[in-house]
């Protein structure tokens, strides 16, 4: 039995995603951008703060969707996320 949840995105595209505001800028080395998968449903970029819902499965990589929880505590993202 597995206890643990299925991932809402492969591992394949969590590994190729990337935040399009980290990836534009020339500030954060040589792999910027990487995503972590946060409470099973937000893609979070260490390098820029920004944070992205997984909304149905979909991940929401819109750069003023990611700004908008930018300020937001990791531990205080809502679970799941809002409708857009």
């Amino acid at each position: 039995m597995d206890s643990e949840q299925t991932m809402p995105i492969s591992p394949e595209l969590l590994e190729i995603l990337r935040c399009p505001v980290a990836v534009q800028s020339k500030e954060y080395g040589d792999d910027p951008g990487r995503l972590e998968l946060v409470h099973n449903c937000w893609l979070v970029s260490a390098d820029s703060g920004y944070k992205y819902p997984i909304r149905d499965g979909i991940p929401v990589m819109l750069i003023e969707e990611g700004e908008k929880w930018k300020e937001t505590a990791v531990a205080d993202l809502p679970v799941p996320p809002p409708p857009a």
